[in-house]
């Protein structure tokens, strides 16, 4: 079973590395939930849409740069700030920058909120 130290530090490299998909497929409870005030903070629940949610999102946009911080922890809960440098199909650069709250239970993220700054 992995730690929320390991989930921590594995989502960080994915992210960085630019492997979101990967880091669903792996790190994410089948039943999980994501908040997301791109998505008017309505939430998303189940792997298979999160993964769809994700796809489509790549496919309208150029991952430029991600940089994540070093997590901080709270019990089965941890946080990053996540800075997405990307372009958009319309070829707009954009950089966004969210504080990103992780919940951990038996091994996997359950649940995902992002607040964007």
């Amino acid at each position: 079973m992995n730690t929320i130290t390991e989930i921590a530090s594995r989502l960080t490299s994915l992210c960085e590395a630019h492997q979101f998909v990967e880091a669903y497929n792996t790190l994410y409870s089948e039943h999980a939930v994501s908040i997301d005030p791109i998505y008017k903070n309505e939430p998303l629940t189940g792997l298979p849409d999160l993964i769809e949610r994700e796809k489509a999102f790549l496919a309208a946009n150029t991952i430029n740069e991600v940089k994540a911080s070093e997590p901080i922890f709270a019990g089965n809960y941890f946080s990053i700030i996540l800075s997405l440098d990307f372009t958009t199909a319309d070829q707009t650069k954009r950089v966004v920058e969210e504080l990103c709250v992780y919940k951990v239970e038996n091994g996997k993220i359950v649940s995902q909120q992002f607040f964007i700054g």
